[in-house]
């Protein structure tokens, strides 16, 4: 597989927007980020989700804004965050309905977000355009950049209404579908429109219209990539829970990105009761990785089992390694730079083993159902040596961790001035 260049040829945005530090667009890695499902008037509970979420690789952590009480304690919920936790994501709010209000009403919550997202189906029927630039306003008073990210589910009706009239009116009436995702797109690009008009500048935007079916998402985003070079956020707006989550996102999102297309991505999924948020975080590293397009963490290669693997060890060896790997990855971040890059292989038996052992920068072949008990390891493409005899997990971890030594040194220190 190509390098990420060679994977994104047809679409590249021209505009780069800074999001608090953070590049999204243009030339720039895809950006993964997060969304917290606290009480953000809780600033305590939100500053930790916010951390946990940063820790897990989130680079950008949404929150939602939407009372005076949640307002309110962005900024103690910010300096907890900074000072107490010591992280520094940069933190976007997230508006529907009184946006407006509460950013006016509130000018430090407004100074200390990073980013403001928009649903311009939510802000207002009577007022919407007014309600729009003052946000928008806010955004420029305080050099903000702003997400404008319309929903399926909440478009705006009474765009929906005029496109389905003149619809209905035409000799040759298209799709209800059709119209919708025309809907939606029509949405985002008069609603940057009216931003750039209110002042807002071109680099200062980012869109996103978001679906919660894989072909729906695929076909709105071609669209809009074809018809606007803003940086465009990604991801199903109601992935689901477990599996169908998963495989969800990871299908629309990864036919997209190969195509070029997304500048940021959030896997929506609905966590188990009383779980965690880091799981998206995991899987849009994965989505991203599995592409080519950005590494995170080592991966390893094993083989599935069969008839010829009856033994669980391979596997359970497997599962270690993994764990093993996400375990020090905290301190190789920091120390050996490139380590993300690692291909590991634990296979389990003589027929692809061999093979896939030496395509992986480090791999152990263990043997098969009625093999010789003996597994060799290869390193760089040729056989180093071949371990026999139980221990081989805790064996092979230490010749990993030598090869990591090794193969990637951590930098030279500064000589004192």
């Amino acid at each position: 597989m190509g390098g990420p260049e060679s994977l994104r040829p047809k679409r590249r945005p021209t505009v780069s927007v800074d999001v608090g530090g953070v590049l999204v667009g243009s030339a720039h890695p895809v950006v993964v980020q997060s969304m917290t499902n606290t009480d953000t008037a809780d600033p305590d509970g939100t500053a930790i989700q916010v951390a946990r979420l940063a820790h897990a690789g989130s680079q950008l952590v949404r929150i939602t804004v939407n009372t005076d009480a949640a307002a309110a304690a962005v900024p103690e919920m910010l300096r907890k965050l900074r000072d107490n936790l010591g992280v520094d994501v940069p933190v976007i709010g997230d508006f529907h309905y009184n946006g407006h209000q509460l950013l006016v009403d509130h000018p430090e919550m407004a100074k200390g977000l990073a980013k403001y997202r928009i649903n311009p189906g939510n802000v207002g029927t009577k007022r919407h355009d007014q309600h729009f630039a003052t946000i928008v306003r806010v955004a420029i008073e305080y050099d903000k950049p702003v997400r404008i990210g319309v929903n399926w589910g909440s478009l705006d009706q009474a765009l929906l209404t005029e496109l389905m009239n003149e619809n209905a009116a035409a000799p040759e009436p298209r799709d209800a579908r059709d119209v919708m995702i025309e809907a939606m797109i029509e949405s985002a690009m008069r609603s940057a429109e009216l931003a750039e008009t209110t002042g807002l500048r071109h680099d200062r935007i980012i869109l996103s219209a978001k679906v919660s079916q894989v072909r729906d998402l695929v076909d709105v985003y071609r669209i809009l990539a074809r018809r606007s070079d803003y940086p465009l956020h990604l991801g199903l707006t109601e992935a689901g829970m477990g599996d169908k989550g998963i495989v969800a996102s990871a299908a629309g999102l990864a036919i997209l990105l190969d195509e070029g297309i997304g500048d940021t991505i959030r896997v929506s999924l609905t966590p188990e009761p009383g779980a965690g948020r880091e799981r998206e975080v995991e899987i849009a590293q994965q989505v991203l990785q599995s592409l080519g397009l950005r590494a995170f963490l080592p991966q390893v290669s094993a083989c599935p089992g069969c008839g010829r693997t009856t033994s669980t060890f391979f596997q359970e060896m497997a599962q270690q390694i993994q764990q093993h790997l996400k375990d020090r990855m905290p301190e190789w971040q920091a120390t050996r730079p490139g380590v993300e890059e690692m291909r590991v292989a634990v296979m389990g038996c003589v027929v692809n083993g061999p093979g896939e052992s030496k395509h992986a920068d480090i791999g152990i072949s263990l043997p098969g159902t009625f093999e010789d008990p003996v597994a060799p390891v290869f390193i760089d493409g040729k056989l180093d040596r071949t371990l026999r005899g139980g221990g081989l997990v805790d064996e092979f971890i230490g010749i990993l961790e030598d090869y990591v030594e090794r193969r990637y040194p951590a930098p030279a220190a500064s000589a004192p001035t």
